[in-house]
C-alpha cells in the first residue's frame, strides 16, 4: 500500500537527529559563484536560493539552460551525501513573470497579465513557468504577489494583478495552478498587508480586521483553497501591533485554524532579522528565530538559522516538538512534489524545453493580449501603406521591454539572441514600406514635422523599493558622447537630463498624427500631456515579444482589447483611489475636480466596436447565470470583457460602491456574434457582518453588466432574504 506524503514524512522525521532537523529548516544563499563555491556552500542544509540566478555574472554573460541544471544538480547532490537520509534541498527562486533563473521564457510583467481578464491564460503562463523552472531543478517559486493594490505609488504595483480583490484572487489561483502542476512549490506573497500610507513598501499596517478580511486576506486564501498552493511568504510589516513573520494571528489562526493550511510558511528575505532589527522587538535574533518559529513561521529565508536555532533550543525559548512541527510541514511538501523521489533535473531536456518555440509564441499571445488602448482621435492604427517615414523618440524605444523589476539573474538583464526592442521589430515590420527614423528627443520638432507619423516610448524604472511619491513621467538622464576635434581628449562623454511630458508636448504640437506607447508597471499622471495627445497606448512592460505585439497593435494588425485592472488617476493628489471605495457621508471630489479617475477600472478601448443585448438574469438558487448577446458591430477582429459587478443596500453594514463579482473575456471576428452566459456564485453576495461572522446575509443588491466599471449597460435587481437569492 501506497503512503500518503505525510506518512512517509512522518516516517523519515523520526529517522532524523536534532542537528539534522534543524539544518533541514537552515537555508543559504550563496554569491557571487567563484572558484571556492563549494568550500563556502553549507550542503547540509535543507535550502537553497539556486545557484542558476547567480552564474551569468560570474560567466560575464548568459549561461545556458544546461549548464543551470549541472549547477543545481551538483548542488543537489553533495547535499544529499551530507545528512543520513540523503534528504534533497529544495532550490527555490523568483518567478514572477518568468522563471528568474536565467534567460527562460520572459512573459509581460503581471500588472500586464492582469488586464487580460483571462484566467486561463494565465494559468499557462504558470505552466510554462513551472516547466522551466522544474525543468532546471528550482522547485518552489517565490510568486504570486496578490496583494491588492490600492496606492499605486507602492513601487510594486506592476508585480500585481492590481487593485481588486477578484481579480487578484483569480490571477493568484491560476498562477499557484500552473506551477504546482508541473511540482513546484507556489509561494503567494508578500502575508499579509505589504505597504501602507502613500504606498510606502512594508511599512506598518494598521488596516483595521474587517478591511483586511474583506480586501486584503481573501487572495491568499483562494491561492490556498482553489490554487493549492503549498508555502506562503510572510510580509516585512507589522500587523496589530506584530511582525507578520512572528505574527501567530496570522500565521496560525487565520492561515492554519480557519483555512486549512497544511503547507509551510516562508520569511521575506531576512524579515525574521528585522523582527529584532527593524522591529525592535527582541534584543537578539536567537529569541527573533525562537518566537517566528512558535508562531507559524517554519523557514527563514535566505539565511543560516541552524545556530540561533539551537541557541533558541539551549535556551528553552523552542522544544523539539515546535521543530519538528514546521519540519513535517516542509518535508510532506517534499514528498508532495515528488522531490524526494526524483531530485535530479535532465540538462539535455532543460536545452530542449525552456524558450521553445511554443512557449515564445505563448508569450507573443499574451503581450497581444495585455496590451490597453487608453485614447485614440483617430490616431491608430496608423496605416502601413499610407506611411512613408514613422518617427520613433524615447528611451523605451530601444529596449527589449520586459521591465528591469524580476527580469534577469543576478546583475544581468535579460536578453536573447532573438528577442527585439520595439525600435529592431519596427524597422524590420515597415522594411520595403517606410523609413524609420530613430531620434533624440532634442530633435524632435524637425523629425516629427518632417514624417508621416510619430511614436514617443517613455522610460521608467520601477519595482521592489522604488514607491514613487510623484506619479508623472520621470526625467531621464541618457549618456552622451561628443567629438571635440582634440587629439588627446578625443571624445567627450556626458549626460543629458531629458523632459518626457515635455518631449511629448513637442512631439504632438510638431505632428498630430502621433502616439505614446506607455511603458510602465503602474498608473501614469498624464495631466500635462494628454489633451494634445491624439492616442496612448499602455503597453505596459510586455515581455520578450513585446516588441511585435506593440508594432502589430500600431498598425491595427491586432485590435488591443486589454482591460485597466487599476484606476488611474488624474493627478497624484487624488491618491489613493480605487473604484470599490464604501459611501462618503459627504462627498467624493476637491476644490480642483469631482474626485473621478481619468480612466476607470475595468476601461479600455478597441479599434472595433460591441453591441451587448439579450440580456437575462437567471436564478438558479446556488446561483445567478446572467446571459447576453455581444456582437461585434466594426471592422476588425477583437475582444471585449464583459464585467459583473454588485451593488449592496440595505444590508448588515456599508457596502462597497460597486464590486467586481464575475467576468469573461470573448474574442470576436467583426461581423460576429455570441451568446454569453456568466454565472454569479452565491459566495458574491457574502460578506462579514457587524459581528465580523461571513454569511449570505440579508440585503438588496444591483447587478450591472458592463464593459467597465463606468460603463453600464444592464442592471437587474436582486434580494437575500434568510441566505437564499430572491
Amino acid at each position: 500500500m501506497n503512503k500518503k506524503p505525510n506518512e512517509r514524512a512522518e516516517e523519515l522525521l523520526s529517522k532524523l537527529s536534532l542537528e539534522e532537523k534543524l539544518c533541514q529548516l537552515s537555508c543559504q544563499m550563496l554569491y557571487p559563484i567563484r572558484d571556492d563555491y563549494e568550500e563556502r556552500r553549507m550542503y547540509k542544509f535543507g535550502n537553497f536560493r539556486n545557484p542558476g540566478h547567480f552564474l551569468h555574472e560570474h560567466r560575464g554573460g548568459p549561461v545556458s539552460p544546461a549548464e543551470v541544471t549541472d549547477a543545481i544538480n551538483r548542488d543537489i547532490s553533495l547535499s544529499m551525501e551530507c545528512n543520513s537520509q540523503s534528504v534533497p534541498p529544495i532550490e527555490h527562486g523568483e518567478a514572477l513573470h518568468g522563471a528568474q533563473w536565467g534567460m527562460a521564457t520572459c512573459f509581460p510583467q503581471p500588472i500586464g497579465m492582469a488586464s487580460m481578464f483571462d484566467a486561463e491564460l494565465v494559468e499557462r503562463i504558470g505552466d510554462v513557468i513551472g516547466k522551466e523552472c522544474a525543468v532546471v531543478g528550482v522547485r518552489q517559486a517565490l510568486t504570486p504577489v496578490v496583494n491588492v493594490v490600492r496606492d499605486c505609488r507602492w513601487g510594486r504595483t506592476i508585480e500585481s494583478f492590481g487593485e481588486d480583490v477578484l481579480l487578484n484572487s483569480d490571477m493568484g489561483v491560476a498562477i499557484c495552478k500552473g506551477l504546482q502542476k508541473n511540482g513546484v512549490i507556489a509561494t503567494p506573497k508578500h502575508y499579509a498587508d505589504n505597504y501602507s500610507y502613500g504606498g510606502r513598501d512594508s511599512n506598518v499596517s494598521d488596516t483595521c480586521e474587517r478591511t483586511m478580511r474583506e480586501v486584503y486576506l481573501k487572495p491568499f486564501e483562494k491561492c490556498i483553497k482553489q490554487g493549492g498552493a503549498m508555502s506562503i511568504m510572510a510580509a516585512y510589516n507589522s500587523w496589530d501591533g506584530v511582525p507578520c513573520t512572528c505574527n501567530e494571528r496570522l500565521l496560525t489562526d487565520i492561515l492554519r485554524n480557519e483555512w486549512g493550511f497544511d503547507g509551510f510558511v516562508v520569511s521575506d528575505y531576512n524579515s525574521v532579522e528585522g523582527v529584532w532589527e527593524a522591529h525592535r522587538l527582541y534584543d537578539t535574533e536567537w529569541k527573533a528565530q525562537a518566537v517566528s518559529l512558535k508562531a507559524g513561521m517554519d523557514v527563514d529565508l535566505p539565511q543560516n538559522s541552524y545556530d540561533d536555532l539551537m541557541i533558541a533550543y539551549n535556551e528553552g525559548w523552542i522544544d523539539e516538538a515546535d521543530i519538528d512541527r514546521a519540519l513535517l510541514r516542509v518535508l510532506t511538501a517534499k514528498f508532495s512534489i515528488g522531490l524526494m523521489d526524483k531530485p535530479f533535473a535532465d540538462r539535455d531536456e532543460a536545452q530542449r524545453l525552456v524558450r521553445c518555440d511554443e512557449h515564445k509564441q505563448l508569450a507573443l499571445e499574451t503581450a497581444r493580449r495585455s496590451m490597453v488602448l487608453l485614447k485614440n482621435d483617430g490616431v491608430l492604427p496608423f496605416k502601413k501603406n499610407e506611411i512613408k517615414k514613422l518617427a520613433v523618440f524615447g528611451m523605451g524605444a530601444d529596449v527589449i521591454p520586459v521591465g528591469e523589476n524580476y527580469s534577469g539573474p543576478f546583475e544581468v538583464k535579460w536578453t536573447a539572441q532573438d528577442a527585439k526592442t520595439p525600435l529592431q521589430y519596427l524597422r524590420e515590420y515597415l522594411d520595403g514600406f517606410a523609413e524609420v527614423i530613430f531620434a533624440e528627443d532634442e530633435d524632435i520638432e524637425k523629425v516629427a514635422s518632417e514624417c508621416d507619423a510619430a511614436v514617443y516610448m517613455t522610460a521608467l524604472v520601477e519595482g521592489e523599493g522604488l514607491d514613487r511619491s510623484d506619479i508623472r513621467l520621470p526625467g531621464v538622464t541618457r549618456k552622451m558622447q561628443k567629438d571635440d576635434n582634440a587629439v588627446i581628449v578625443g571624445k567627450i562623454e556626458f549626460e543629458v537630463k531629458t523632459n518626457q511630458e515635455e518631449s511629448i508636448r513637442r512631439m504632438t504640437a510638431a505632428n498630430p498624427n502621433s502616439a505614446v506607447v506607455l511603458l510602465n508597471g503602474s498608473p501614469i499622471d498624464m495631466s500635462s500631456w494628454l489633451d494634445g495627445c491624439g492616442a496612448v497606448l499602455e503597453a505596459w512592460y510586455p515581455g520578450e515579444q513585446g516588441a511585435q505585439a506593440i508594432s502589430e497593435l500600431l498598425f491595427g494588425e491586432i485590435s488591443p482589447g486589454g482591460k485597466l485592472p487599476i484606476t488611474f488617476p488624474k493627478t497624484v493628489g487624488q491618491l489613493p483611489l480605487f473604484y470599490s471605495m464604501k459611501p462618503s457621508g459627504r462627498g467624493y471630489g476637491y476644490i480642483e475636480n469631482d474626485g473621478s479617475p481619468l480612466y476607470p477600472f475595468g476601461y479600455g478601448l478597441s479599434y472595433t466596436t460591441f453591441s451587448l443585448d439579450n440580456f437575462r438574469c437567471t436564478n438558479n438558487g446556488d446561483s445567478l447565470s446572467i446571459s447576453l448577446t455581444v456582437e461585434n458591430t466594426g471592422e476588425y477582429d477583437g475582444a471585449e470583457v464583459i464585467q459583473i459587478y454588485l451593488t449592496g443596500i440595505n444590508c448588515d453594514v456599508v457596502m462597497p460602491l460597486k464590486e467586481l463579482k464575475a467576468y469573461k473575456r470573448v474574442e470576436l471576428q467583426k461581423g460576429k456574434k455570441a451568446e454569453l452566459s456568466i454565472s454569479v456564485p452565491n459566495e458574491a453576495f457574502c460578506y462579514y457582518d457587524r459581528r465580523m461572522v461571513l454569511g449570505m446575509h440579508d440585503g438588496d443588491y444591483t447587478v450591472s453588466v458592463g464593459t467597465s466599471c463606468a460603463d453600464i449597460h444592464k442592471t437587474f435587481e436582486i434580494k437575500v432574504r434568510a441566505g437564499s437569492l430572491i
